[in-house]
């Protein structure tokens, strides 16, 4: 079975992106894990009170957010009741990109889907602040659902690449997985300024093709574009639905989600978005 995480804040932004993973896996045997984790501060915003003692605090946050999860799982099962699909619901006193760890670690999750938060633009920064801890921590594969995203069938699959990675089986397993399920076309972006690729760097593409020889594949090779620009004229070009990134912090992902304001950039992101670690 193919063990999903599902983190929930019971946001409409993260049954959205619950819904887009059932639907995703709907014909797939399923393992899913709902997942909420809480903190102390929850106890100052909605419960605290001078004269209540602590435990019991614990105790009426416990209660209230195991009937929140309970009500999730009520909805998925009046909503998407699948033979295929089982759940087990996690409520879990920890912070969630630590809890995701020890998940991925000890459970071996596949992946993680989740929502992401959007800004006050239209299609403006993705990603609330646990999104993105989650994506630049995670030991699995994490896949985050844009704010109001309707379920589609993946067709178009874009993966940029620096060819600056020499590509292993676990790096591409979990595109392989999606691409299986849906017959995907698979597009590789380079972007470079005309430059020739290093020996190491053709290697590293060679592989990549090796990786997807029974799958449709294209390569792509644009010039003189920055990254998120490249990305972003693309996925509307091809109306791609599924952005894939490899999270390697000496390529241009760590530059182009960690040292850059996303806003004064123009990335612009309405489509789903898989990160796999390249540390797996």
């Amino acid at each position: 079975m193919k063990k999903v995480l599902l983190p929930t804040d019971f946001s409409d932004n993260s049954w959205n992106a619950i819904k887009y993973a059932l639907q995703l896996y709907k014909n797939e045997a399923c393992h899913f894990t709902i997942l909420h984790t809480y903190t102390p501060i929850i106890y100052q915003v909605e419960f605290m009170q001078s004269s209540t003692p602590q435990f019991q605090v614990i105790e009426a946050v416990k209660v209230t957010l195991k009937q929140k999860l309970d009500k999730i799982y009520d909805k998925i099962k009046a909503n998407f009741d699948n033979p295929k699909h089982q759940f087990v619901k996690r409520l879990s006193f920890n912070t969630l990109t630590v809890d995701i760890d020890e998940l991925c670690s000890k459970k071996k999750i596949d992946i993680a889907i989740m929502g992401t938060k959007g800004a006050s633009g239209v299609k403006e920064v993705l990603f609330g602040s646990n999104t993105m801890h989650v994506i630049k921590n995670s030991k699995c594969p994490v896949l985050a659902i844009p704010s109001g995203f309707n379920f589609e069938t993946p067709h178009d699959l874009l993966f940029p690449s620096d060819y600056e990675v020499a590509f292993k089986k676990n790096h591409i397993e979990p595109i392989i997985d999606i691409a299986n399920l849906y017959n995907i076309r698979i597009n590789i972006l380079h972007v470079n300024y005309g430059e020739q690729l290093t020996k190491v760097k053709e290697q590293n593409r060679n592989i990549l093709e090796a990786y997807f020889k029974d799958h449709t594949h294209l390569f792509h090779n644009i010039k003189n574009e920055n990254v998120p620009e490249a990305i972003d004229k693309f996925q509307h070009k091809t109306r791609i639905n599924l952005l894939v990134m490899l999270n390697n912090k000496r390529s241009f992902f760590e530059n182009l989600f960690f040292k850059s304001n996303l806003n004064q950039i123009g990335f612009h992101l309405n489509v789903p978005f898989l990160v796999i670690p390249s540390k797996l």
